[in-house]
């Protein structure tokens, strides 16, 4: 059971407590015009090719985007799902060019599904934060909610925070971001300014947190990482590139405030389970998002547990209930 303290409310870090009319200034339009061919290796920039793989979704958008840096010795960021068509697609694209390196943002099936079969076909290493629950904080909640997770992934170099990833032809940074995933990394490149995002954030859509693996605390402490940072563009596994990178940031940090503070006034008005906050909070949604709107809703559960303003076991997953003190 948990808990609710109404008379705690004041104990929310200010900084995330907001009206429900956040301020206009940092308002962030997302875009769902981006349009992108699937199977098709294209250049969208300077040093940098992509292909979308064909598993477009209500999660995915167009599909997950694998990103290819260099020329000659290349770099794959997300190699993607574990579909034959679209490691067929990038291998036959790429010709004779090598590729040196294979890094995963984060271990969820759509984006280091295709790492094994790719290291199979190409000889490259796998790298990343680690496996899927290598960095997870402890919890009650069962691992199954968690029904993105790739838990076959296994790295063949773990790689740290700030650490420089590199050969002749391109240079990355790897910047930890955890929040969507535990193990979730950026990768920064410095000879164009440009942060490969993975799902951090997203050009179409907010993105979805999935407990126990997905963490809103740290999701708002990474938001906040990149706001010290000053790249001039984003380029997400899901969706087109962000320009105004700093007005996302402050709209997602906005927006994520607002759910926290929903969820309370859910529970203040007398809704006690996590399905009843959602049809409370997201009263048009799409029934297809239901079920990633309630593990949104749980995510905020975990956060207001770990701020100290409910109490409760959260054994039980999803089946939670909520009542006044």
């Amino acid at each position: 059971m948990l808990l609710f303290f109404p008379n705690r409310l004041s104990a929310l870090p200010q900084q995330f407590v907001l009206t429900h009319t956040a301020r206009m200034s940092t308002r962030f339009k997302f875009s769902t015009d981006y349009h992108c061919p699937t199977g098709i290796l294209e250049t969208v920039a300077p040093g940098l090719r992509r292909i979308t793989a064909n598993n477009p979704g209500p999660l995915t958008f167009r599909g997950t985007g694998t990103y290819v840096i260099g020329e000659q010795q290349v770099a794959v960021i997300d190699p993607g799902p574990n579909e034959p068509a679209h490691i067929d697609a990038l291998m036959a694209a790429l010709g004779s060019e090598a590729i040196s390196h294979i890094l995963v943002t984060h271990t969820h099936r759509d984006h280091s599904g295709a790492a094994a079969e790719l290291k199979r076909r190409c000889g490259a290493q796998i790298y990343s934060m680690g496996t899927h629950t290598a960095l997870q904080r402890p919890s009650k909640l069962p691992i199954e909610l968690d029904s993105a997770g790739d838990t076959e992934f296994v790295p063949d170099v773990i790689i740290e925070d700030n650490q420089l990833i590199e050969n002749s032809h391109w240079s990355l940074q790897c910047i930890h971001t955890p929040g969507h995933a535990s193990n979730h990394a950026a990768f920064y490149e410095r000879a164009h300014d440009r942060l490969f995002v993975g799902d951090l954030v997203m050009g179409w859509s907010t993105p979805v947190l999935l407990p126990p693996d997905g963490h809103l605390g740290d999701y708002l402490n990474s938001l906040k990482r990149l706001l010290s940072r000053k790249e001039s563009t984003y380029w997400p596994t899901h969706g087109d590139k962000i320009t105004q990178t700093h007005a996302l940031l402050n709209h997602l940090i906005e927006h994520r405030s607002g759910r926290i503070q929903e969820v309370l006034d859910a529970v203040q008005k007398g809704h006690k389970k996590l399905d009843a906050i959602v049809n409370s909070t997201y009263p048009d949604l799409d029934p297809s998002l239901h079920p990633a709107a309630v593990r949104s809703a749980l995510a905020s559960v975990v956060y207001l547990l770990d701020e100290g303003l409910i109490d409760g076991d959260l054994a039980d997953g999803l089946d939670v209930l909520l009542t006044p003190r």
